[in-house]
């Protein structure tokens, strides 16, 4: 008999969490909910549900949520995260284990767009999240349609690789790149989602450009030849071109100057040194991976 613990981050959801919680206790054995220091009545519901609450003494961010989530776990088989506003549908849990209980997968993340796009998304939205889906794969050098789900279910014997270092909305994409690194069998399914719901309590383009700005800070270690290395190489070939060509003018008379030339010269000079440094910094990056795999 498989045993499931299912985990919900919930900042201030009074309104869904009781719902969330019922449709999720028929679903798997245990609830725990982690109230990231809401300041309504998040908790009591919670209870009067019949989950087992986790309270911050204040707001963490849902990074540390997830964080005491997972810290919490006692004996189980597989570990579900899912969103306490009301956007996810539990019923939906047993397709998102059954890929984790039939030994196909180690993480199996339940994606919107698996199909193509999800007609009830803004547009504003999902630009954004095309662009966080992006960098995460480029990044965990994955493909994941929806990098942003916080509805996922996780094989128990995968928890010890997340490491929880972001601390808010950009631990989605931390935990689908440190899942590739480990070299963990990742999947998707088809979830529904609802928008009417949900509380609005994060403007969605400051939030993606948060993400966003995380997750390129994290691909300078992660992938520092894409980071470095090929920008680096660009300037290389841009400064080498425009040097013969304003060297080339100066041959012919045509510009009495050198000093386009030599500013072509440290424009080539400058991307040496950057994909250099990208050289450097990915070979470490890989003793550092090398020695934790150990």
């Amino acid at each position: 008999m498989t045993h499931i613990t299912a985990i919900l981050p919930a900042y201030n959801e009074q309104v869904s969490i009781g719902s969330i919680i019922i449709g999720t206790k028929k679903r798997v054995d245990r609830v725990i909910v982690v109230d990231d220091g809401s300041t309504d009545k998040t908790k009591e519901i919670a209870e009067i549900a019949g989950a087992e609450v986790i309270k911050h003494p204040q707001n963490m961010g849902k990074g540390a949520a997830l964080e005491t989530g997972f810290n919490a776990l006692a004996e189980t088989d597989v570990v579900v995260t899912i969103d306490a506003d009301g956007q996810h549908n539990p019923s939906e849990i047993p397709k998102l284990v059954a890929p984790i209980v039939n030994g196909e997968a180690d993480l199996v993340n339940g994606s919107r767009y698996i199909n193509g796009g999800e007609k009830n998304t803004p547009k504003y939205r999902r630009v954004g999240q095309s662009v966080l889906d992006i960098a995460t794969n480029i990044n965990g050098r994955t493909n994941i349609t929806d990098s942003q789900s916080g509805f996922r279910a996780f094989a128990a014997h995968i928890v010890p690789v997340f490491r929880f270092r972001q601390k808010g909305f950009g631990i989605e994409s931390e935990m689908i790149t440190e899942a590739s690194k480990a070299g963990l069998r990742i999947e998707e399914v088809e979830i529904s989602v609802r928008y009417d719901v949900a509380n609005n309590k994060r403007n969605p383009i400051s939030h993606g450009v948060g993400v966003l700005v995380k997750v390129i800070h994290d691909m300078e270690f992660n992938r520092p030849l894409y980071y470095f290395t090929v920008p680096g190489l660009l300037l290389i070939m841009i400064g080498l071109v425009a040097g013969l060509v304003f060297f080339g003018e100066y041959l012919g008379g045509h510009n009495r100057s050198l000093a386009p030339t030599v500013v072509a010269g440290l424009i080539s000079i400058m991307g040496v040194f950057i994909a250099f440094t990208g050289i450097i910094l990915d070979t470490l990056s890989r003793m550092i991976v090398q020695n934790i795999n150990k």
